[in-house]
């Protein structure tokens, strides 16, 4: 395995999967998705977010009018599928460490979708760090500082990178500008799929 690329603290694995590791992973997210069905969330101010999550893991991340959380359940009440054994993985290689993550977040960006700058910071334990695997479409990611977003830095993520968030660059603002549709032949119709693993709380 090749050593990341740091950018401002996020290290970065280029091409870390190559495609059928990659295809593999899509497998088992279909079968997460089956479990716990995609859906379209809603920020607590009402607004309809244009990417479409689900979870694996013993919690899942959510939005709605109640706001931001982690919840045990699906919207329609289902236990969390288990996080797929290849994100385990990834995770432990990466990260080094033995604790498990609580949630992986699944978010799939269609044609048009995007992510404004955020801090990941529903999170009871700042000192794990986050770790972001990129599937399908080339998406703009764009990354700021701890205290303020501004200044900014973009580059483009492909299918089969992996990012890690942690240490200084946790809790830094980040975001997703754009995704260049038809990038990758990864998803039959396009789009981009991000996982990120997050420990939601300390051990």
């Amino acid at each position: 395995m090749s050593d990341p690329v740091e950018i401002r603290g996020f290290r970065l694995w280029r091409g870390l999967l190559d495609r059928p590791a990659q295809e593999a992973l899509v497998d088992a997210l279909r079968q997460v998705a089956a479990a716990a069905p995609f859906y379209t969330p809603v920020t607590p101010g009402g607004r309809q977010m244009s990417v479409r999550m689900t979870s694996a893991g013993r919690l899942g991340w959510v939005t709605d009018r109640r706001g931001y959380r982690y919840e045990p359940r699906h919207p329609s009440g289902a236990v969390w599928p288990p996080i797929p054994p290849a994100v385990l993985a990834l995770w432990h290689g990466l990260t080094g460490l033995e604790r498990a993550p609580d949630c992986c977040l699944v978010n799939f960006y269609g044609e048009g979708a995007r992510m404004g700058l955020h801090q990941d910071r529903d999170e009871g334990d700042f000192s794990y760090p986050v770790l972001s695997v990129s599937l399908g479409d080339e998406a703009l990611f764009r990354v700021g500082g701890v205290e303020t977003p501004a200044p900014t830095e973009s580059f483009w993520l492909k299918s089969g990178d992996v990012l890690v968030m942690g240490g200084a660059a946790r809790l830094a603002w980040h975001g997703v500008d754009r995704v260049r549709h038809g990038s990758s032949t990864l998803l039959p119709q396009g789009g981009r799929i991000n996982l990120t693993c997050r420990v939601v709380q300390g051990a």
